[in-house]
């Protein structure tokens, strides 16, 4: 099925800022509500209305937005981030709302039929995780510790024991309040305070969780890095953040990684740079020199009268691509050394190679020309 641009959904343009973005929601939330706009299509119009803020209003969902438009979110994406898979049935319109307008939007539940049932996905977390450049460039296995919310084992997350219906709301997790507001008298949908939305109390309060299902607890991850990350680059471990409050799936990992520079290589994209350190008779007669590459040393081919600041290409001897089989180039930047104290006989042998007149170039003829005007 093919979808609107959430951009235009909203109507705003793909530079706006967050708080352009949410006014424009505000404004159409307001619009198209259904307890509002009883027109024909206000229903599902609000229901694209808060896809598109769900998305443009959380940086990350709209960095991989922008990149790779609503494939980001089908099931099995994949892309060079690492981003993860975004289940638009998780969307909750009243909680946008909520969020936006401090609980007191003044309408009716919208996902009545389904409220009750909804079961939240648990909260992600973010790892910044420092690599050396050959951890980066080899890849290896790290092991990260975190201290994640874990089903509570005693009472297997339901916070208690003897369960019966909460009285409040009579199971259904929510409470009706009537306000009036700016459109008349509205009926505002509330969590049930007593149950805290899961429509359920207890005889007995679990001592070990003290009623919330979860506890919190240190886990470690064993994390196998492949070839080739960069900084910035993200991990996803999908499914291993923290445990839901209400029995819904558990969130994500996401790893960042931030490497630290070579002594010798220099890093762009794929492609790493080395500066060769060149003699003036190297780079005047030409030798063949060692250097040092990723893979073991080799000899670089340096032609007779090659010039300080060449470029000279190594195909295929940069970094690998994660997750693939291409690698970038490498390139040998030639150096030529000037030196800086030379003794009796070493200045006589520059002197003679002086008075033989190299200056042949066509450089050295212009500059003679502009000499003698």
């Amino acid at each position: 099925m093919n979808k609107k641009d959430y951009y235009e959904v909203l109507g705003v343009s793909k530079n706006a800022t967050d708080e352009e973005i949410k006014r424009a929601f505000r404004r159409l939330a307001k619009q198209y509500h259904p307890d509002v706009n009883k027109e024909a299509g206000a229903s599902e119009k609000f229901k694209e209305i808060g896809e598109a803020y769900a998305v443009l209003s959380d940086a990350n969902k709209r960095r991989q937005y922008d990149q790779f438009g609503h494939a980001a979110f089908q099931n099995n994406a994949s892309g060079g981030a690492g981003f993860s898979d975004f289940d638009m049935g998780d969307i909750n319109l009243d909680d946008i709302l909520n969020d936006l307008f401090g609980g007191g939007f003044g309408f009716g539940n919208f996902n009545s039929r389904t409220r009750s049932s909804s079961r939240n996905k648990g909260q992600d977390e973010r790892v910044l995780l420092n690599l050396t450049f050959d951890e980066a460039v080899f890849g290896c296995e790290k092991d990260i510790k975190l201290d994640l919310d874990v089903v509570c084992p005693d009472c297997n997350g339901n916070g208690g024991f003897n369960e019966k219906t909460c009285r409040s709301c009579g199971g259904s997790g929510r409470i009706l309040e009537q306000q009036q507001t700016i459109f008349g008298y509205m009926q505002t949908q509330k969590i049930c305070p007593e149950c805290r939305g899961s429509g359920r109390s207890f005889e007995v309060t679990c001592n070990t969780c003290r009623g919330k299902g979860i506890i919190r607890k240190e886990k470690t991850f064993t994390v196998t890095i492949p070839e080739g990350v960069d900084d910035g680059y993200q991990l996803r471990l999908s499914s291993k953040g923290n445990a839901s409050k209400n029995g819904g799936a558990n969130g994500d990992i996401y790893i960042e990684f931030k490497i630290k520079e070579h002594p010798l290589f220099k890093r762009e994209n794929n492609d790493i740079y080395l500066n060769v350190p060149t003699s003036i008779v190297e780079a005047t007669i030409g030798c063949k020199k060692e250097i040092p590459t990723l893979t073991g040393n080799v000899l670089l081919d340096i032609k007779p009268g090659t010039q300080s600041g060449t470029k000279l290409k190594l195909k295929g001897k940069g970094i690998k691509t994660p997750n693939s089989l291409i690698r970038g180039n490498m390139y040998a930047i030639i150096d030529v050394k000037i030196p800086k104290s030379l003794d009796r006989h070493q200045k006589d042998l520059f002197q003679q190679l002086a008075d033989t007149s190299l200056d042949d170039t066509v450089e050295f003829k212009n500059f003679k020309k502009y000499l003698k005007r």
